[in-house]
This record gives structure tokens, sequence and C-alpha cells, in this order.
């Protein structure tokens, strides 16, 4: 389904997208981070503390040394309450997710895996390369929406584009 090789794509590719997204919202004022814009989780800062909130509960299932964040996904919008606090912490699990990445062997995308869902309420199997499709998915969903609420915010949003992503990010 998946190689070791995208998902050390997709893990630049992710790393490259929330530094442009963090260099176009520095120095915004936290009003225009935190408005309720409409979207699923509220403002900007919510949107980007659910993403960050999302990766690192499928990074803890995919690499014991990320600890799994306080909370469920109701509170996740409210993981970090700054633009800084969010930098920070997203820097350091990009960091994990290219480490683990860069550390992946065909092998460790075979099998199941296996987990209690508080999402669903229920203990779930499924293959582990599906979770982590969907763990890369889910990143470019939200920021999806992210772009949307920056350009609603009258922001420019950062290129997205997989293919003009440089060489060296």
């Amino acid at each position: 389904m998946i190689t070791p090789e995208y998902c050390q794509m997709m893990a630049r590719y992710g790393a490259w997208q929330n530094r442009q997204i963090f260099d176009a919202l520095d120095g915004q004022p936290m009003m225009v981070l935190t408005k309720d814009r409409g979207a699923f989780f509220g403002s900007i800062l919510g949107t980007l503390n659910h993403l960050l909130w999302g990766d690192q509960i499928w990074m803890s299932r995919f690499d014991p040394s990320v600890e799994a964040p306080v909370g469920g996904i109701p509170k996740s919008p409210m993981l970090h309450p700054t633009l800084g606090a969010w930098n920070a912490a997203r820097f350091h699990l990009d960091g994990k997710v290219r480490h683990w990445a860069n550390s992946l062997r065909s092998v460790d995308l075979a099998g199941d895996l296996k987990w209690y869902s508080g999402a669903a309420q229920r203990d779930v199997t499924k293959p582990i390369a599906l979770c982590v499709t969907h763990m890369f998915n889910h990143q470019t969903h939200h920021r999806g929406q992210i772009h949307a609420l920056l350009t609603a915010a009258g922001l420019v949003a950062p290129v997205s584009d997989l293919f003009l992503m440089p060489e060296d990010a």
C-alpha cells in the first residue's frame, strides 16, 4: 500500500507546511488566531491544535517515544494557548515524525495495529499501513481547512502543492 519512502516524503511535506503556516501567522494578534470562524474546530489556532493533537495520538501508536496527548478530540482545540506554544510543540513533533519515517523499513508497515479508539469508544484493529496513510491524510484535510481560514481572515495562505516542495525542505 505505502512505502517508507512515501512516509519520508510526507513527513518532510508536513514539516514544510507547518513552517509555512507558522510564518504566515507569526505576529498576528490573538484575536485573529482565536476568532471562531465557523470551522469544525472553530478558530485557526483551534484547528492547528487539533491537527497537532491528531498527529500526537497517531504517532504515540506508531512510536513509543511519543506521548499521547492529554484529553480527547473535544479538548484538542485547546491543546496550546498561543501560537508560540503550538509552534514549539509542532517543531518537536515534526522532528519525531521525520525521525520515525526515516527509520522505517517496509516490514514496519506490514501487519495490524491494535488500539482503543476514544472516538469510536471501542477496540480497533486495522492494517498499520492504512493507519499511517490516515495520519497523513488527516494532516492534509485539516491543512486545507487552515488554508481556507487564513484566506477568510484576509491573510495570504502558503503554497501547499506537494510538487512545489523544495528539495531541501
